[in-house]
């Protein structure tokens, strides 16, 4: 009798917080993974991660030094095992400086001759008695007023639209002020997942014309925009403004190219990024936000883009299209030689 063939399965061990688990490993996700040979299996993080597995690859969105450390001591001891992704690449979209300052970085992107692309003015307070010499700045009202430290906690999303300097008195520091633009009362939320990109059309803040903003003062939380226009809901005009739907998306090349530069240059995977059309400028694109693996499931379709994007990491189709080599070294230190051989998508 014939010797019967036998499939390799993989596994993907994951370590989330429960909030997430919930919302990403749903029951659709997991069988179309098993489907294709792969076995989402999750991660006890009461337990040593070296006690588990192995897992060809770790999925995860945990922080903190005990974890870099389960990280560095799993990697020493399962070097083909792939992580998703670095600690220290992830660092960097945790402070909303260094996280949009990623986007100068970019190199030879293009969409079409007549779009481009850039980010808001901003800068960021450290002092409290500096916040009221925005106009030293080159930022002009109204600016939005976020904490510097984005680390997806309930804090961190805190964020105020301030219309003159009284508006600054009860706010913390350190703060970043990011010069409010008009947009259109849309945003553009794109998911990336490894080389797969998707835009996706949202409702966002009005937009604030010089008359209104001279009557406007002190600040808003963003619970509490809806504030700005509830004179004018019975305005058909205001409700055209407002539809989302009869926006134009923006170029899909321009888009794409600047997730590809993303990606490249903070060395991650699975992350998000929103952009605004600046109304005044016509074509001009601004990148205002970037989060780390973000509700996927928010996403249309996202159980098939997440089983490829697995499968082409399991099978190395993906890993090993950037060098990890200045991360492995980060996480693991001196015995850098051991690992260096792993890629990532």
């Amino acid at each position: 009798m014939a010797e019967m063939k036998t499939t390799k399965r993989f596994t993907i061990g994951y370590a989330l917080l429960l909030k997430k688990q919930k919302s990403f490993v749903q029951d659709s996700l997991v069988n179309l993974a098993k489907q294709r040979g792969i076995d989402l299996i999750k991660i006890d993080t009461d337990k040593p991660l070296l006690d588990q597995g192995p897992f060809d690859c770790v999925l995860h969105k945990l922080y903190g030094e005990e974890w870099r450390k389960q990280l560095h001591h799993y990697l020493l001891s399962n070097p083909s095992s792939i992580v998703i992704d670095f600690p220290d690449a992830i660092d960097r979209l945790h402070n909303r400086i260094s996280m949009l300052d990623v986007v100068s970085e970019i190199e030879d992107v293009k969409g079409d001759e007549t779009s481009s692309f850039g980010v808001p003015k901003q800068v960021v307070v450290y002092e409290p008695e500096k916040l009221k010499q925005v106009w030293s700045e080159g930022l002009k009202f109204p600016v939005i007023a976020k904490p510097l430290v984005a680390d997806g906690s309930a804090k961190s999303h805190e964020m105020l639209l301030i219309f003159g300097n009284e508006g600054f008195d009860e706010l913390k520091t350190p703060t970043v002020l990011q010069e409010f633009v008009n947009h259109g009362g849309v945003i553009f939320k794109v998911y990336v997942v490894g080389k797969y990109v998707q835009c996706v059309k949202r409702k966002s803040l009005p937009d604030i014309t010089d008359e209104k903003l001279d009557s406007l003062h002190g600040s808003l939380s963003f619970s509490q925009i809806s504030n700005l226009t509830s004179h004018e809901r019975n305005d058909d005009k205001y409700y055209k403004m407002m539809d989302s739907e009869d926006a134009a998306m923006p170029p899909m090349s321009l888009i794409t190219n600047i997730a590809r530069g993303l990606r490249k240059a903070m060395k991650l995977h699975l992350f998000n990024f929103d952009v605004i059309r600046d109304t005044k400028a016509g074509n001009r694109y601004l990148v205002i936000d970037i989060n780390y693996f973000p509700g996927y499931a928010k996403m249309p379709g996202y159980e098939s883009v997440l089983t490829d994007f697995f499968w082409d990491v399991l099978n190395q189709k993906e890993a090993r299209s950037f060098d990890c080599e200045e991360e492995l070294m980060k996480l693991v230190g001196d015995n850098v030689d051991v690992v260096k051989t792993q890629g990532l998508p």
